[in-house]
């Protein structure tokens, strides 16, 4: 078995002979195992162990086995407790979903603290069979359906080549000590009840079902890297970036035939469910200016194009402009200099450039987002436009007016930064000074 392991990782690459490994050990058979193997295989290794307090004096004694463990192999060994109950009331998860929060972020706290190269956890073959089932019934789509990873990222999983039953007697061959977890007995939880009640009745009907399934899956995951190569390819063909915006070419959009999948798969990377995906698909033949939202982006229904854009911060920033002040990184990058205007002057024919008179205002000026409500007077006009009117006339779409950025002189609206200024502030045969502000620089 020891080398079935080494050929599964040099194989799939996990590590090398030469890295350190992280090992977490519950105490439980499948971790005791895989302990013992890079152990034997000779590998170098720490020990990390959580104890969540949830089977009581159960829990204390797998931490008891596992410090035990350390002490027989010579290795350093790292343990932490947690309340898993207050931190699942605190976040809203389930019980299952904190422990795996709390056990992956201390693992990797330790990991990156003591400079191990990877972190080695138990899941084994059977496992596979298990989460398949798992994603199937929680809907996950074909990605859940392809088995758990052999790597990703800095975790690795070196026993996904056994079956619990090869565990199983290479724990009775060699006489190891483990702690049998109660709760994995009972059917209070999901995987439990596929463990003991469903892939058991799958035997009665194909003795040969895991082998099969194993295929199976092995195959759904050549399957799934042919369909995620040909959506990256319709999303490069369909979409563009504009800064931090994504715009969908609806047009585009339309010719892909299903739409409903192909629109799923482009937006699920934005975190929104099928519900609102079929929402959004209602809407292309409609009017435009409908938004929609997931937890964390908006899509905009534009006149030609699906705009995701990420949702905007609660917070209205405002940034200052003091005098002497050359060079502004943030919000937007600006170069500011004070000209004097001679006959030399010449006021720069691009909307990137504000020109205005510097005697008529007074410093610090101000940077902020525009706000429902804001006017001014647009230049060479005699009489004053609301900005949303002017955003109207200028046909701006809404991450375009939300992304907008004004320069003021106390309230007043001085520069629609990147579109016009004031007519107020505007250079005159009176004008002496000038300051002018350049987007990006020059």
């Amino acid at each position: 078995m020891i080398n079935e392991l080494v050929s599964y990782i040099q194989r799939h690459n996990l590590f090398t002979s030469g890295d350190t490994i992280l090992v977490a050990v519950s105490g439980g058979m499948d971790s005791v195992v895989l302990l013992d193997l890079l152990e034997k295989a000779g590998y170098a290794l720490g020990i990390a162990h959580c104890n969540f307090h949830l089977r009581g004096e159960e829990s204390d004694g797998d931490e008891a086995l596992v410090a035990r463990l350390a002490e027989k192999y010579g290795r350093r060994y790292y343990h932490q407790s947690f309340d898993t109950g207050q931190y699942a009331d605190e976040h809203g998860y389930s019980i299952e979903m904190a422990a795996r929060e709390l056990r992956y972020d201390w693992f990797e706290k330790i990991r990156a603290e003591n400079h191990y190269d990877v972190i080695a956890v138990a899941h084994h073959r059977d496992d596979l069979l298990e989460t398949f089932f798992l994603n199937l019934s929680r809907g996950t789509g074909l990605k859940g359906m392809t088995g758990i990873k052999p790597k990703n990222g800095r975790l690795v999983r070196p026993l996904l080549f056994a079956t619990r039953t090869e565990i199983a007697d290479w724990c009775i061959e060699h006489e190891l000590e483990y702690r049998d977890d109660s709760s994995n007995a009972t059917l209070d939880y999901q995987r439990n009840k596929i463990r003991h009640q469903l892939l058991p009745l799958m035997e009665e009907l194909n003795p040969s079902f895991r082998e099969s399934l194993q295929k199976t899956i092995h195959y759904l995951k050549d399957v799934s890297t042919i369909y995620f190569q040909e959506i990256q390819q319709c999303w490069e063909r369909v979409a563009i970036r504009k800064g931090r915006e994504y715009h969908i070419s609806i047009s585009e959009l339309k010719l892909l035939e299903p739409l409903n999948t192909y629109l799923f798969e482009f937006l699920k990377p934005f975190h929104f469910n099928s519900e609102v995906v079929a929402r959004i698909e209602e809407t292309l033949d409609g009017e435009p200016g409908k938004q929609f939202f997931s937890p964390t982006h908006r899509v905009v229904r534009d006149r030609e194009y699906l705009i995701i854009t990420r949702l905007p911060d609660k917070e209205k920033p405002v940034y200052y402009i003091d005098e002497g002040l050359k060079d502004l990184t943030q919000p937007l990058p600006l170069q500011i200099r004070k000209v004097e205007r001679d006959q030399h002057f010449r006021i720069p024919r691009s909307a990137k450039v504000g020109c205005i008179d510097l005697d008529k205002i007074q410093f610090p000026l101000k940077i902020r987002k525009w706000e429902p409500g804001d006017y001014f007077r647009p230049l060479g006009m005699t009489g004053f436009k609301k900005l949303s009117d002017f955003f109207i006339d200028e046909k701006m779409s809404l991450p375009e007016k939300e992304n907008t950025w004004l320069v003021t002189n106390g309230e007043q609206v001085v520069w629609i930064i990147g579109k016009r200024i004031d007519d107020r502030y505007k250079i005159t045969d009176e004008t002496a000074r000038v300051l002018e502000m350049v987007m990006g620089g020059k």
